[in-house]
């Protein structure tokens, strides 16, 4: 049987809706970005922050995770928040790293002191987190890592080059994956809570994206000094706990991610009324029946991702834990960049204009989103990496060479 609410969960829905119908944030100041890796400024950052925060405190934000460390301790209900923050068409959860990645890396291997310290202030978007995982060296080839942790007494010497670090020039925190031996590839790495924000000897550089946007950093540790009471887990164990953060990263846990910004849905919808808007002919892009086939067949797919997602919630039903979350992150990044792909052709020479032009079509989000979509693709893994893991985890296929 599908799984359904339980009363207390039912509750806890229409508690969500009924807040949410009431506490929408008035519109910002000024533009807001696509998602949480593109954030930018100041004013971005205080506006998607005091969000986050409204939201933890109306038990929305870390419903599940237990009360003493700053969560609501309901089993179920992180689940029915992110939907019902979805549904609402709220503004983006802020610390999305940080909610996705780090913090049920932490609830899962972190100490009782690590838990205590990190999680509330983590919940509550009072600090930001960023990823340390992807370097020049090792993007797709996670274990080939080389940025270095030495042993020197009770504290570390962490020195190396991370890259694509979403959100690293407003964290105070970052998940760190470090080589502490080359004599072995995977039990040769330890995982570490590093502080980056003013910690002497770190230092994040901007990269600008093709977007126009420095949403991703680069990070350098040179001899950056952290206590041992920074590590997660047990020296050796970082191949393991980085397993935990990427399976959480590509959506394979219950309740994983955040709730909040816009959905495949919404792209769809967005793209019948620019169609219709669109002149084209002697009509609109609309009346154009191949255009109106391959959003109808967009469409399709959209259904039939969230349709298969709901198989995950049918008992005994999966054959593998991870095929679908796999297939779901592949399906869904690919989705949304072929509908953004579309939106460009729908505008046509207008595409070109982008979101400072004030003719641009839907204020240039068309192609500002097909530009975006190349970074989903990649991050958790490219689609080629999640492909490989389906056919060689789910399939039992041979392993590529």
């Amino acid at each position: 049987m599908a799984r359904k609410d339980t009363p207390e969960q039912a509750e806890f829905r229409e508690h969500c809706r009924r807040w949410l119908g009431e506490n929408r944030p008035a519109p910002p100041a000024v533009r807001l970005p696509e998602m949480a890796i593109e954030v930018s400024t100041e004013d971005h950052m205080g506006y998607l922050s005091d969000w986050q925060n409204k939201c933890w405190e109306a038990g929305l934000v870390g419903s599940d995770y237990p009360k003493e460390y700053g969560g609501g301790g309901n089993h179920g209900f992180l689940r029915i928040a992110n939907q019902e923050m979805s549904k609402a068409g709220t503004p983006f959860l802020i610390n999305v790293i940080g909610l996705g990645m780090a913090a049920p890396t932490i609830l899962h291997h972190g100490t009782e002191e690590q838990k205590r310290l990190y999680l509330k202030p983590l919940l509550a978007a009072e600090e930001i987190w960023c990823q340390g995982f992807s370097e020049p060296g090792a993007g797709s080839d996670l274990a080939s890592a080389q940025t270095s942790a030495v042993r020197d007494g009770d504290n570390w010497i962490i020195n190396g080059h991370k890259v694509w670090t979403s959100l690293a020039t407003f964290s105070k925190w970052m998940i760190l994956l470090a080589r502490h031996s080359n004599d072995h590839k995977y039990n040769g790495l330890t995982y570490f809570v590093a502080p980056i924000a003013d910690t002497p000897g770190v230092t994040v550089r901007p990269l600008i994206k093709i977007t126009g946007g420095t949403g991703f950093n680069e990070v350098l540790f040179e001899d950056v000094v952290i206590s041992d009471n920074m590590r997660l887990d047990e020296i050796g164990k970082g191949w393991t706990v980085a397993m935990t953060t990427l399976t959480h990263e590509r959506g394979a846990a219950e309740g994983a991610g955040s709730g909040g910004g816009a959905g495949v849905e919404e792209r769809i919808e967005g793209l019948v009324a620019l169609a219709k808007k669109t002149p084209r002919g002697n009509g609109t892009a609309w009346d154009d029946p191949v255009l109106r086939d391959r959003i109808i067949q967009v469409a399709i797919r959209a259904n039939g991702l969230r349709q298969t997602m709901r198989r995950g919630r049918v008992e005994g039903l999966i054959d593998h834990p991870m095929r679908l979350p796999l297939q779901g992150k592949v399906v869904m990044t690919e989705l949304m960049q072929d509908a953004a792909a579309i939106g460009m052709e729908i505008a046509g020479a207008a595409s070109s204009l982008y979101i400072r032009d004030e003719n641009a079509p839907d204020q240039g989000d068309w192609p500002l989103g097909y530009m975006n979509s190349y970074g989903m693709t990649i991050a958790a893994g490219t689609s080629e990496v999640q492909r490989n893991i389906l056919g060689e985890r789910v399939l039992g296929l041979a392993k590529s060479k």
